[in-house]
């Protein structure tokens, strides 16, 4: 069955903006149409569309007369972004922890139990499923906050997210046993319903990882 138009620009979107994520796309890379199209098999109207979503969110910059390309990196940047997930993030766990409930509870069991799994097996000098790390690592963080009860809080989380997790990627290594323990003090604090602690965790989590991330870049 042939896709409709809306799922055609929600994949391109899905796709593109995970290469740019992932460094396929690199940084300051001008983005040409043409080639964006035989890369992705769309439309020029359906890759206008994604772009100026991109754009919208900060993954991409649309430059008058000179085209789209690539949002740019720097050092600056990545701090600011690091400080804004510490205050969006760090306050929705504070909601989500006073709000979750028993269905919370079991999504933050499950998504732990994967992350610690993938986790143990990075540690074990295995870093072959680098892309499934991240995508456990952002469901568990996803599932601390899931319960805010704010739909906006967790869709600019999810933006702020990405681009902090595009700067990982250009630099990606492992912390190792540190960022695991942390992960752990955080899932048993949330668990135990200990706000103060939990955002504590996660402040220190997120300011450990800009400083190894600021390290390598």
């Amino acid at each position: 069955m042939a896709k409709s138009l809306n799922e055609v620009g929600a994949s391109t979107y899905q796709r593109i903006k995970r290469d740019i994520i992932f460094g396929d796309l690199a940084p300051s890379k001008k983005l040409k149409l043409d080639g964006l199209r035989q890369s992705y098999s769309a439309s020029m109207s359906t890759l206008r569309e994604t772009l100026n979503r991109l754009a919208s969110e900060g993954f991409v910059e649309a430059q008058d007369q000179r085209g789209f390309f690539v949002t740019p990196v720097s050092r600056e940047d990545l701090i600011e972004i690091a400080e804004l997930r510490v205050l969006l993030e760090c306050h929705a766990l504070r909601l989500s922890v006073k709000n979750g409930d028993t269905d919370w509870e079991g999504n933050l069991v499950a998504a732990h139990h994967k992350l610690h799994l993938m986790e143990q097996k990075m540690q074990g000098g295995d870093d072959s499923q680098k892309e499934g790390w991240k995508r456990y690592d952002w469901e568990f963080h996803k599932a601390l906050i899931q319960a805010c009860g704010s739909r906006n809080l967790l869709s600019l989380h999810a933006v702020l997210y990405d681009k902090y997790l595009r700067y990982q990627m250009l630099v990606l290594t492992y912390r190792g046993e540190a960022a695991a323990e942390e992960h752990r003090h955080m899932f048993e604090a949330a668990l135990n319903r200990d706000v103060d602690r939990a955002a504590q965790v996660l402040q220190l989590h997120i300011e450990k990882g800009l400083e190894h991330t600021l390290a390598a870049f």
